[in-house]
């Protein structure tokens, strides 16, 4: 059951939900190929927070995090590589808080599902 309008926007079954929105190629690529889809859950005034459920193909990118962002990857595996080389693998059940400015490069290996809070 999933209800986006409820006063509590609610996925059942997240980790499989298909009824995904495109969100077309991953912008700063570095290594083409990588493609998104998702499903905003909420926006808040301002755009902030911002709660989802984002997929990504594989391919590579360069990344700056605009806003903290929490991040729960439940599928796929992926290495996001910070500017100063150290090194984050993501696999299922890894949890993420990436601090406003990291910047790096992202390479998803495996297709990649993940729930997502910027604020």
């Amino acid at each position: 059951m999933t209800n986006l309008a409820a006063t509590a926007p609610h996925i059942h079954g997240a980790t499989t939900f298909d009824d995904l929105a495109d969100w077309g190629v991953q912008p700063d690529a570095i290594a083409p190929g990588s493609h998104s889809t998702g499903r905003l859950l909420h926006k808040g005034p301002d755009g902030q927070p911002e709660v989802g459920l984002w997929v990504c193909t594989p391919g590579e990118w360069r990344l700056s995090i605009p806003r903290d962002e929490f991040c729960h990857f439940v599928a796929g595996r992926a290495t996001y590589t910070r500017d100063d080389g150290e090194v984050i693998e993501v696999t299922p059940g890894t949890a993420v808080m990436f601090p406003a400015g990291w910047t790096g490069t992202c390479r998803v290996h495996e297709t990649m599902r993940n729930l997502y809070m910027l604020v």
